[in-house]
């Protein structure tokens, strides 16, 4: 079955009988033995789990209803699900998202309604259920709605953009934040001293600074952490039975950036990038670049974002940011990695420097307003093209003045619907060359005003 039914075996997960507790088997990766067993055990989240904090109320009066746990890896969310079942004598039933399908789902809840009538009740945890698709997410809501389940999710992305509303409005979401190196490297000196779950039996020093590198290394996240220790005491075990920094490093080899390409992290630093590059902060738009870069993101993707930063926040005060970012694209396709990495960075520390201008860009969404509202207002007749005998004598064309045969250059001749007679949606900056742009238009301007009301017709 593609399904974890531990409820089968509640016991074996949260029984409070220390004979339970003696038999570890060490076997298991060293961040499932040190799982917190209890809120007093549990580190981090004291927004919600200190004392008085909304979630740690709800546990203690068993009220907890539905709940979505929102947050980034290794933070506690699988732990904090288990230790409320636990804490509410609840059967706990943990679903893969990645696994298990609607059949699966509609027989496990029928199972839970079942445990129902004879007073049980039963925790349905679902790890990963930004995973779910709608007609998946939607078998739940029955169940949820009459109380048969509690159920607890888990996900790292946004529960707004990826769990349909109507089993988020029955649920409470709560934010988990990643874990400090102050609590990580807490974490890890327990584990070093616990000689029923962790690596006590070891006897292994480590100092402050190598389990500092470690907490560096997790960016928050404890499992990384455990994972990253169980491998420096192996080979401290093997050497001298000390954890150092030398073996620390030895251990990590190439720290692996938490970086999810098809996820929130993902939008998160583009979009700091960008609000960087907007600020002209070319030291802090380096560093947004290179994390995505080192990362793994895909070159193609951070191209298209920069040449969309030259045209959308620096615009005509420099034309010239087009063409140097559309050449770093090119650059890139050339050079490949690492060397055309240099041009992406060329690219935008020239926007970080280039004057400023969102003017076409709030411009066009002005316009795009009225199409909305306008688009069946007809095009006026003298700006028709008339290729044959009958449109022209139906108008077309007729009164339309060719600028090229006027002294001015310019005619005094209105080229937007009737509707939109005058509106104006180009407001160019005092920026870089918009501020010769404006000037122009203000020269062109004052000359379409003096014109006469006609001068003449060329067709």
């Amino acid at each position: 079955m593609p399904l974890c039914l531990c409820g089968e075996s509640n016991l074996t997960l949260f029984d409070n009988n220390p004979s339970h507790e003696e038999h570890v088997d060490k076997s298991r990766p060293l961040a499932d033995r040190m799982r917190p067993r209890t809120l007093d055990e549990f580190v981090g989240q004291e927004h919600i789990l200190g004392p008085g904090k909304p979630l740690r109320v709800q546990i203690e009066r068993d009220d907890t209803g539905s709940l979505i746990f929102w947050g980034p890896p290794g933070v506690g969310k699988t732990t904090l699900a288990k230790i409320i079942a636990r804490m509410t004598n609840a059967d706990f039933i943990e679903f893969s998202a990645v696994l298990s399908g609607i059949k699966e789902i509609k027989q496990v809840m029928a199972d839970a309604e079942r445990a129902r009538q004879y007073g049980t009740r039963t925790i349905v945890f679902v790890d990963e259920v930004h995973r779910f698709n709608k007609a998946q997410q939607d078998a739940f809501l029955p169940y949820v709605e009459k109380g048969s389940i509690r159920l607890i999710g888990a996900t790292t992305e946004n529960p707004s953009f990826e769990i349909i509303s109507a089993l988020l409005s029955r649920s409470r979401v709560y934010v988990l934040q990643p874990l400090s190196e102050e609590q990580i490297v807490g974490l890890l000196e327990r584990a070093l001293q616990d000689n029923e779950r962790g690596l006590g039996d070891l006897h292994l020093q480590a100092d402050n600074v190598a389990l500092r590198k470690i907490a560096a290394y997790s960016s928050g996240d404890a499992r990384s952490a455990y994972n990253a220790l169980d491998v420096a005491a192996t080979l401290a075990k093997d050497a001298q039975s000390a954890i150092t920094d030398a073996i620390v490093t030895d251990a990590l080899q190439k720290r692996v950036l938490r970086y999810d390409k098809a996820g929130e992290e993902h939008y998160n630093l583009i979009s700091a990038l960008h609000k960087s590059v907007r600020n002209s902060d070319p030291d802090a738009a380096l560093y947004w670049l290179a994390r995505m870069l080192e990362a793994g993101e895909d070159r193609l993707y951070v191209a298209r974002r920069v040449v969309r930063m030259a045209v959308e926040d620096i615009g005509l005060a420099d034309p010239n940011a087009l063409g140097i970012t559309l050449a770093a694209r090119d650059a890139f396709d050339f050079l490949g990695v690492p060397e055309g990495d240099l041009a992406l960075a060329q690219a935008v520390v020239y926007l970080c420097a280039a004057p400023k201008s969102n003017a076409v860009y709030t411009a066009y969404g002005a316009v795009q307003t009225d199409v909305e509202q306008t688009a069946q207002d007809p095009v006026p007749l003298h700006l028709r093209n008339a290729p044959t005998g009958l449109m022209k004598s139906f108008g077309y064309g007729e009164g339309y003045q060719y600028a090229h045969n006027l002294e001015s250059k310019v005619a005094d001749m209105q080229c937007l619907p009737d509707n939109l007679k005058d509106r104006v949606y180009y407001h160019p900056t005092e920026e870089g060359i918009e501020k010769r742009i404006k000037a122009r238009l203000e020269d062109l301007r004052k000359v379409k005003a003096n014109l006469p009301q006609r001068q003449g017709e060329e067709a």
